[in-house]
């Protein structure tokens, strides 16, 4: 029979050598993807965290962390060891609402780019203006790095995650390497 409860092992290097920026890849999370703005109040009360009510920002308390994506769909991370209480928590609080739950900790994986160089790094492969004035602390977004999807979060003035399927890490990597030796 599979395991599915096993620990996922990660797609990334734990060391990655650049020049301009730093690159690491982030702690194990739990990825919930909450869809349903019916069901923001309840679950960001079992969360702990409150689900954002504005477009493109997050919400932080302790470690755990709420993203809006879309009009009606949230990113909740939060450390790899709570995925089974938390699941237990937000499906309870979710019981007779308008929404849905997934656990897409296994899909995505992250990196943490830092550093003064960070947007200019990113900017190689993501066409937002990633100045401090047009993406503050707090904002995230959806949008692509040369083909792939991510989900991008600035969480400091010069700090940024990276959200990618786990599929795409890799290529995704490389182009951030490349960028990094070429930065100005």
């Amino acid at each position: 029979m599979l395991d599915l409860s096993s620990a996922r092992t990660g797609s990334l290097p734990i060391a990655i050598p650049t020049t301009n920026v730093t690159l690491t890849p982030a702690a194990p999370s739990t990825r919930f993807v909450l869809r349903g703005s019916d069901a923001t109040a309840a679950v960001g009360a079992a969360f702990g965290v409150a689900v954002p009510a504005q477009p493109l920002t997050s919400i932080t308390s302790g470690d755990r962390s709420a993203l809006w994506l879309g009009p009606d769909e949230f990113l909740l991370l939060a450390p790899a060891a709570e995925t089974a209480a938390l699941y237990q928590a937000l499906t309870a609080a979710l019981d007779g609402l308008a929404g849905a739950l997934v656990d897409v900790s296994h899909r995505q994986t992250a990196l943490l780019i830092e550093g003064a160089k960070a947007a200019a790094v990113l900017n190689a492969g993501v066409p937002l203006d990633l100045s401090l004035a047009a993406f503050p602390v707090g904002m995230v977004t959806r949008t692509i790095f040369e083909k792939a999807e991510i989900v991008l979060w600035r969480t400091g003035p010069e700090a940024f995650r990276v959200e990618v399927w786990r599929s795409f890490a890799p290529y995704v990597l490389a182009l951030l390497q490349a960028a990094d030796r070429d930065a100005p």
